[in-house]
């Protein structure tokens, strides 16, 4: 039992290095508290490997994992372009500093929601689900959350480090940015499984580059528009200025004027 949960730590923990869920770690401890995070980490990874280990224990098929993931890259699309809209709105100076996005929904289940769909078909999810086929299902249950949580902890202390020093725009645009960047490579790992990792995450830049430079565009636009009407609305009326003076004419002697 011992050694089959120190085996499904050490797997799932190398496994998560360098993986997207230490970039979506980083990327909500950035936004949320981070004992939230790590809370909805943990929670997501329990129920999605004690699913991955049901399977692979009790049925030795798989889910329908294209499905899942489709529905996962078109969540993290909608986050990622909403997300930009908050931060890009032009709803007062351009210089001010906005107001961090308050979400619609409590963070925790945010985070819960995300990672769940993120892990469903992810290769962790293969790899316990491979190991419990062989091993006592609850020690890899037990060792492949820890492991998890322990290499997402260490991208959550990252998050902490880099928000100390960036300000809520910056925070705010590079999330909306990275959702976009998860949810355009989940999409082409559906469109085309048989591309080659760094080909796919080199296509998958292409969705936020687009996106950012789209929103920069309009936000210019609606700036520059802005300044126009404020411009309109300072300058004198010409026509009002002889009404004024017939208003108040001139009421010194002949003498003096």
């Amino acid at each position: 039992m011992i050694a089959t949960i120190m085996l499904s730590i050490g797997i799932v923990f190398l496994a998560e290095l360098g993986d997207k869920s230490q970039l979506m770690a980083l990327t909500f401890a950035l936004r949320y508290r981070w004992w939230v995070v790590l809370g909805g980490i943990a929670t997501a990874s329990a129920a999605a490997h004690v699913l991955s280990v049901g399977v692979g224990y009790f049925l030795g098929s798989a889910l329908p994992t294209r499905a899942i993931a489709l529905v996962a890259a078109l969540t993290f699309l909608g986050v990622g372009l909403w997300t930009l809209r908050e931060h890009f709105s032009t709803t007062g100076a351009d210089d001010a500093e906005p107001e961090a996005p308050r979400a619609k929904a409590a963070p925790f289940f945010i985070v819960v929601s995300a990672f769940l769909l993120a892990e469903l078909g992810d290769r962790t999810m293969f790899a316990t689900a491979a190991l419990a086929t062989d091993h006592n299902w609850v020690g890899v249950w037990v060792g492949s959350t820890v492991g998890m949580v322990a290499a997402d902890a260490l991208a959550i202390a990252l998050g902490i480090l880099v928000g100390k020093h960036l300000p809520e725009r910056a925070i705010g645009i590079g999330s909306g940015l990275l959702f976009l960047y998860f949810g355009s490579m989940t999409l082409i790992s559906v469109a085309d499984p048989e591309l080659s990792g760094l080909a796919g995450a080199g296509l998958a830049v292409l969705a936020p580059a687009v996106a950012g430079a789209a929103f920069v565009v309009l936000r210019r636009r609606s700036s520059a528009r802005l300044r126009r009407k404020e411009h309109r609305y300072d300058a004198p009326d010409s026509a009002t200025v002889p009404a004024v003076r017939a208003d108040h004419p001139d009421r010194r002697p002949r003498s003096e004027r």
